[in-house]
């Protein structure tokens, strides 16, 4: 049986309309980092687009930090094993959340567009679920971020300037 990768993508928000082919760009993402970290065997995904109001909720909730932030990732592995769903077999990867109003505001202060802000936070997201993790600094931020701009690149979303601002 073929590798497959389900990525389950849900709009829990009402403050805008998806824009059309962002269910598709998200998928291409996960489907790019995966294959860029030769990922094996089948995958699940579950990506949930939501408003800065539930972020913040989530943030507070499960990080303990009380402000909306761009995107969060509830991975469901450690060290490369994750839970399989007993009926597809697939690895279940973990849960991405993405708050849209803060991609938009983001791709603005950024100055690139809202798909290349979404493909971001997909990738930066994914990264997340495969282990990788920038928290601390150092040389695993450097090869997150390579990581991640590797994968846009290859999208044909590369990077066009600085997006790094320093935050208080």
């Amino acid at each position: 049986m073929k590798d497959r990768i389900k990525v389950i993508i849900s709009n829990e928000q009402t403050v805008e309309k998806l824009p059309r082919g962002l269910r598709m760009l998200i998928r291409r993402c996960c489907n790019a980092v995966l294959v860029n970290e030769q990922f094996k065997g089948s995958a699940e995904i579950s990506v949930a687009i939501v408003d800065d109001e539930r972020i913040h909720e989530l943030n507070k909730q499960y990080r303990n930090v009380d402000r909306s932030t761009d995107v969060l990732s509830f991975p469901l592995g450690a060290e490369g094993v994750y839970d399989v769903n007993n009926d597809t077999g697939a690895q279940m990867l973990g849960d991405i959340v993405i708050s849209i109003e803060h991609a938009h505001k983001q791709a603005e202060l950024y100055g690139h567009s809202f798909d290349r802000e979404i493909a971001f936070l997909t990738v930066h997201s994914m990264l997340h679920l495969l282990g990788y993790d920038h928290e601390a600094g150092g040389l695993e931020l450097v090869r997150m971020r390579e990581k991640e701009e590797a994968v846009l690149t290859q999208l044909g979303l590369e990077r066009s300037g600085s997006y790094y601002t320093v935050e208080e």
